[in-house]
Formats: structure tokens, C-alpha cells, sequence
């Protein structure tokens, strides 16, 4: 992003400002959305925004926010993961007919069985990420204080895969307690002891592998696509002005973690029907790559693809409940523009 000489000089004939670095920290943490899968690249913070304060309440604005959004869109969630390990060349699950289903066996609470969980860990997940960023930076930068946008990706990319590796028992949990049918699990602790009493510690880390293959391709091509879309609107429409606005940058998010879905999606396909296996009647507990043969073999490419239409259908509610309620926490928390 840059910032050219008369939105410069605009910036302070409207907005005397007396502090500098609220206006970067204003460019710096303009967007920051979660669409349910929140794999991209953690917050940055400065040292100041670190020593005031500043970053918890930024982190539980966008943990909220994040909250507010999957809540909003959980029950498209619960259809994409029951299209996932339920959806076959044989048994095609449409969207109506999922949710009649649904409705069907568990009535309308049913839609938003495992949301629970799924905004649990959040709060963890965010925690665990920002603390693990902060260490790999250090730990990887060239020289210290400054990181290169490569050493950025990779720390973003180590620190998901480290708080995805602290709370990966509760995705587990997640997928169980979506699926699961009309007093199967009375909550998530009866889950829990229920899967260890069955199939023991290891049930909690099944389909680990495609899990942590999933984040690379995602965050990857989620910030490249940001990145290049943004800078693309701005050298195309930036006459007068270097800041987007919220619709473009929201555009950008929205089309990037599409783009980023599309390379990972059956990575996290594959990780569902892992997690969900011993759960199903009769089915065998395949290893990833037979599982893979398996789908080729009775449902074609395609089949790697089942679910996808509701996992498009919640990016953009997803992205405008979750920009609307950062926003409005952001305020709310009194942090200045």
C-alpha cells in the first residue's frame, strides 16, 4: 500500500493529527476477516502497540468478530461438512434437500450443532498463533528487527500450523459433534470421553497430515492473490487516492481466500472424512492416500470437490458479518482510528 502526496496532505488539512502512527496503525489493521477457516497470516503489531495495549484488544475484536461470523454462517457449515463425508456419486446430497435433512432428523437447533466448539477455539487458536508469530519472526529474521516478506510467510505459516497442532483435538471434536445424530453426544465433554473411551488418544490427531499439507497452499495464495489484486486496483483506478476503500479491499479478501479454498479444498475434504470415519457405520479407517484412490476411483476429480458450493455460498456473508462486528468492537474497545 502507498500513499501518494495529495491524500497526504488531505489526510491533514481534514484530520489535524498530532500522532503519526495512528494513522499507519489506521493502514496496517485495515482488514481483518475470518471466513471460518482461518489459516491466513496473523496481525503484526509494533512494539508501541504491544506495550499500550493495543493488540489484545485488536485480537479480541477480530476473535469476536470471528465468533459472530461462523455463527452467522453455521449452518452452511454443518451442510459442507455433511456433503463432504456423506456425498457421493450414489447418495447426491443438493443444497435444499441437506437442509430438509437436517431439519428433518433434528429440527432447526439442529443446524448449528458443533458451532459451539467451532467458536471455542478461537479464542485459543488466536492466542497460540500471535505468540508462536512473535517467536518464529525472531527467530528467522536476517537481521534483527527486520523481516523480509519471505521470513513473514514462513513464520505466518509455522505459527498456524503450531496453534492448529495445539487445538486440532477440538476440530476433531467439531467434525463429530456437526455430524452427529439426535442424542448421539449430550455435549463436548461427553464427546471427548466418548471418543477416548472408543478409539483412545490417536482418534483426536486423524487426519492431522492433510490438515497441516492444507495450510501452506492456502495462506500462500490467499496473501499472493491479496496482495496482487490489490495493487493491481491500484495502479489501475488510483488517481487521486492510494487507499482503496472497504469495498475494494474486502473484494480483494474475499476473491483471495476463494482462490485459497479452491488449491486446499480437498486437503480439507480429505481431513473431514478422516475425522469422521470411526464415527460412520461400517466404514473402514483408511490412511490419506488410499482414501484419495478411493474418492478418485468411485467419484472421479470432482469428488474431491463435494461441498463446495455451500463453503462458497458463506465467504461473502462471512466476510460482511465479520467486518461489520470487528468494526464495531474496534470502536467499541476505544481503539482510535
Amino acid at each position: 500500500m502507498s500513499v501518494d502526496w495529495n491524500e497526504w496532505r488531505e489526510h491533514f488539512l481534514f484530520n489535524p493529527a498530532t500522532s503519526l502512527q495512528e494513522i499507519i496503525r489506521y493502514w496496517k489493521h485495515s482488514t481483518v476477516l475470518d471466513i471460518g477457516d482461518s489459516l491466513t497470516i496473523p496481525d503484526e503489531f509494533t512494539e508501541e502497540e504491544k506495550t499500550t495495549g493495543v493488540w489484545w484488544k485488536q485480537l479480541m475484536a477480530g476473535a469476536v468478530a470471528g465468533a459472530v461470523s461462523r455463527t452467522g454462517t453455521a449452518p452452511l457449515d454443518r451442510l459442507k461438512v455433511f456433503m463432504q463425508v456423506h456425498g457421493s456419486k450414489s447418495n447426491k446430497i443438493s443444497l435444499v434437500g441437506g437442509f430438509k435433512q437436517m431439519l428433518k432428523e433434528g429440527g432447526v437447533t439442529s443446524l448449528w450443532r458443533g458451532n459451539g466448539t467451532n467458536v471455542l477455539k478461537i479464542a485459543p487458536e488466536t492466542a497460540i498463533k500471535f505468540m508462536a508469530y512473535e517467536q518464529y519472526k525472531k527467530l528467522l529474521a536476517s537481521e534483527p528487527g527486520k523481516v523480509q516478506s519471505h521470513e513473514r510467510f514462513i513464520a505466518g505459516s509455522m505459527a498456524g500450523a503450531t496453534a492448529q497442532t495445539a487445538i486440532y483435538p477440538m476440530e476433531v471434536m467439531k467434525t463429530r459433534l456437526t455430524l452427529r445424530k439426535t442424542g448421539q453426544y449430550s455435549g463436548m465433554f461427553d464427546c471427548a470421553k466418548k471418543i477416548l473411551k472408543r478409539e483412545g488418544v490417536k482418534a483426536f490427531y486423524k487426519g492431522y497430515i492433510p490438515n497441516i499439507l492444507g495450510i501452506i497452499p492456502y495462506a500462500g495464495i490467499d496473501l499472493a492473490v491479496y496482495e496482487s489484486l490489490k495493487n493491481l486496483w491500484l495502479s489501475k483506478y488510483a488517481k487521486d487516492t492510494a487507499n482503496p476503500g472497504v469495498l475494494v479491499l474486502l473484494g480483494c479478501g474475499t476473491i483471495s481466500s476463494t482462490c485459497g479454498q479452491l488449491a486446499s479444498y480437498p486437503l480439507a475434504l480429505i481431513r473431514t472424512r478422516m475425522q469422521a470415519q470411526a464415527s460412520l457405520e461400517g466404514s473402514e479407517q483408511l490412511p490419506m492416500g488410499r482414501m484419495v484412490k478411493k474418492i478418485l476411483e468411485k467419484d472421479g476429480f470432482f469428488g474431491l470437490y463435494r461441498g463446495i458450493l455451500p463453503n462458497f455460498m458463506k465467504v461473502i456473508p462471512a466476510v460482511s458479518i465479520s467486518y461489520v462486528v470487528y468494526e464495531n468492537m474496534r470502536s467499541g474497545l476505544g481503539i482510535q482510528k
